[in-house]
């Protein structure tokens, strides 16, 4: 995500940056504590220089950011996916919802497989929401779930066998798998270690993305299922484009996955904003409701109501050489229902889809 904004920004300033002026990133790195980065937050934003904050992973983070936002003035820019229920004058959301990227899954899995799963995931509220919403959709499709088991960051090796092991006894035909970070590797370690693959056991996933793999190794997530906004792999011309641009100003190919895409694509819908707009933070985000950008995912729009993108859902199998191979999409974005309270399945016609696949 770092990587994307500030090639985001410099495409930016090399087009006359904000009506002539330059747009500067200040960066921070919080290492992922929450607590850290309400002090970085507060610290950026005190002097008046900084009023946009760009970035974020998961749900603690995010919250960590919003609660400095309450009392000082600014505005934050989320580029992952997230569990919903959520509403601030503060923030623009980039990332997917639930009815965006849990619900294509599950319509998917159902379709073309025998809905008997295992969830997993790691232990905090983002996971746990997803795999509530997974079994409330699969249940209504006439499927079952066998078991659920959350782990938290301290999760040693051993935890992650003996959930395997777990896995294994009850024999679902499709593990979905929520693990972020490290807990996505020790996961993965343990499924390959207990020999399973997926010809023996599918894996379904949100959250494994390019990036992920990398760490992985694509032996390990070869044949195995993500459900995506954008992978890398897409053929479409402005994601080609995008990509080259890249290369040539990096000098390198990209680690780009959805939330890469997610941050270069609300760099450039903030800087949009901010040159019809005055400098006052209020107007730059009312600029940015109804405003839409040709991302390389597809076209997306924010909603005026709702300030969540409208995103393209897709499905993935995993390669051998670490890409994805695109097997479902829609032909058009779908809106953001951020505040959607029950899910089950939904009628096909709900995911126009491409039929150019």
């Amino acid at each position: 995500m770092l990587s994307a904004t500030e090639f985001a920004i410099a495409e930016i300033n090399a087009a006359g940056g904000i009506n002539g002026r330059e747009l500067i990133p200040v960066y921070r790195d919080p290492m992922g504590v929450p607590a850290v980065y309400q002090t970085m937050t507060a610290s950026l934003l005190s002097d008046g220089q900084v009023k946009v904050i760009l970035g974020g992973y998961t749900s603690s983070q995010r919250k960590a950011v919003l609660s400095v936002l309450d009392r000082e003035t600014g505005l934050f820019c989320y580029p992952a996916q997230y569990e919903g229920f959520e509403y601030s004058d503060n923030a623009m959301y980039f990332g997917a919802v639930p009815n965006q990227n849990s619900l294509f899954l599950a319509v998917f899995l159902l379709q073309n497989y025998s809905p008997r799963l295992y969830v997993v995931g790691s232990d905090y509220v983002w996971p746990r929401e997803s795999g509530r919403i997974m079994g409330d959709l699969i249940r209504s499709g006439g499927g079952e779930i066998l078991g659920q088991c959350y782990l938290g960051e301290s999760a040693t090796d051993k935890d992650f066998d003996a959930m395997i092991k777990d896995i294994k006894r009850r024999s679902p035909d499709i593990i979905f798998n929520n693990f972020v970070g490290l807990s996505n590797l020790k996961f993965y370690r343990a499924y390959v270690e207990n020999g399973l693959d997926a010809n023996r056991m599918l894996v379904a996933s949100l959250t494994t993305s390019e990036a992920d793999i990398q760490e992985i190794g694509a032996s390990a997530t070869a044949g195995h299922i993500t459900a995506a906004t954008y992978f890398a792999s897409q053929t479409n011309s402005a994601n080609i484009s995008c990509l080259a641009r890249y290369r040539e100003i990096k000098g390198e190919d990209p680690h780009a996955n959805m939330c890469w895409d997610a941050a270069y694509t609300q760099a450039h819908v903030v800087a949009q904003a901010m040159r019809q707009s005055s400098d006052s933070i209020g107007a730059v985000r009312a600029g940015m409701l109804g405003a839409s950008f040709d991302a390389p995912q597809g076209l997306i729009k924010i909603d005026e109501l709702n300030s969540h993108c409208h995103v393209w859902p897709k499905i993935g199998v995993a390669r051998s050489d670490g890409q994805f191979e695109i097997v479902a999409k829609t032909s058009q974005s779908v809106l953001p229902d951020p505040y959607r309270t029950t899910y089950s399945l939904v009628p096909e016609e709900e995911f126009p889809p491409d039929t150019s696949l």
